[in-house]
C-alpha cells in the first residue's frame, strides 16, 4: 500500500511539473520542467567535462591572435548583456576555442559557458561584425533561458518513460528515461520561436556593443552559400527558414537607432579556456 502511494505521488509530480512556466524577455510564455538555476548547474557540469576532453585531445586553441579577437568581441557583448540582464552579472563567462576547421559552429550554455569552432573563421571568413552577431545570438539563447527550455522539451519527450518506471517500481526504466532526456537536451534544436528571439536580442546586443546590425544579414548569406555544398553544423541546431534574412533586414532601421555612432562598449574580461 505504501509503495503504491509513493508511486502515485511520483507520477503526479512528474505530470504536475508540466505546469511550470516562465516568461521570455520578449514576453512569450515558456513552459519549464527545469529551473534556469538548475540548467546553469547542469550546463556547468557538462561544459567542464567537455573542456577536459578537448584539452586531453589538444583541441583547445592557444593562438594569442585568435584568443585576443574572441575575447575582445565577446567581452563587449558580455558588457552589454550584463547591463541589460543584471541576473547574468554573476555568470562564469568563458569561451573555449576549439581547433576544428571542419566544424562551423558556436554555442553558449546557460550560465555563460561558450564554445567557438575555428571552422567559423576558416570557412566563413568572418568580419568582426559578423562574429559579433554569432556570439550575440548565442549569448541571447542563454539570457532568454532557452537552454532550460530545450532541456525541458527533452524531459517532456521522455516523461512517459520515467513515469512508467516510477509506477512499475522499475529503476532501470526510470534511469533510461533520465538518460534519454539528457541526450535529447544536447541534440534537440531550438524552436523557431526561440531562434527568432535570439535573432532579435542578439542583434540588439551586438549593436549596443558597437557592431553593425547589417552583418546579421551578410552572416546568414554566407551560411546559406556554405550550406549549398555542405550544411554547417550550426544549422543543425539553428534552423534557418527562407524568410530569416528578410526578417533580419526589417529590424535593421530600429537597431541603427540604438547606437548610430557605433560606439564600442567597454570590454568585460572573460576567461578564454586553455
Amino acid at each position: 500500500m505504501i509503495k503504491s502511494i509513493i508511486r502515485n505521488i511520483a507520477v503526479c509530480l512528474l505530470a504536475g511539473s508540466l505546469l511550470s512556466c516562465a516568461t521570455s524577455p520578449t514576453g512569450r510564455s515558456q513552459f519549464l520542467l527545469i529551473s534556469p538555476e538548475s540548467a546553469i548547474i547542469e550546463s556547468e557540469t557538462a561544459y567542464l567535462s567537455t573542456v577536459k576532453s578537448l584539452d586531453d585531445e589538444n583541441k583547445l586553441v592557444t593562438d594569442p591572435e585568435i584568443m585576443g579577437r574572441v575575447a575582445r568581441i565577446t567581452g563587449r557583448l558580455v558588457t552589454v548583456a550584463e547591463q541589460s540582464f543584471p541576473g547574468s552579472n554573476d555568470w562564469k563567462w568563458s569561451v573555449a576555442i576549439i581547433d576544428d576547421s571542419e566544424t562551423v559552429n558556436a554555442w553558449c550554455m546557460a550560465g555563460g559557458r561558450m564554445a567557438v569552432y575555428t571552422g567559423l573563421f576558416d570557412q566563413l571568413k568572418l568580419t568582426d561584425d559578423e562574429f559579433a552577431q554569432i556570439m550575440g545570438h548565442e549569448i541571447s539563447h542563454a539570457l532568454a533561458n532557452h537552454t532550460a527550455e530545450r532541456m525541458s522539451r527533452a524531459m517532456a519527450t521522455s516523461i512517459g518513460v520515467i513515469a512508467v518506471g516510477a509506477a512499475s517500481d522499475n529503476n532501470g526504466i526510470a534511469m533510461a528515461g533520465a538518460a534519454i532526456a539528457a541526450k535529447l537536451a544536447l541534440e534537440l534544436p531550438n524552436s523557431r520561436t526561440a531562434e527568432s528571439e535570439a535573432d532579435q536580442i542578439g542583434m540588439e546586443l551586438a549593436t549596443r556593443a558597437g557592431y553593425d546590425p547589417e552583418a546579421a544579414v551578410t552572416l546568414w548569406q554566407k551560411m546559406g552559400d556554405l550550406s549549398e555544398d555542405r550544411p554547417p553544423a550550426f544549422l543543425s541546431t539553428h534552423p534557418a527558414p527562407e524568410n530569416r534574412q528578410a526578417a533580419l533586414n526589417t529590424m535593421i532601421p530600429s537597431m541603427n537607432k540604438l547606437n548610430p555612432s557605433r560606439a564600442k562598449a567597454p570590454i568585460t574580461e572573460i576567461e578564454i579556456v586553455q
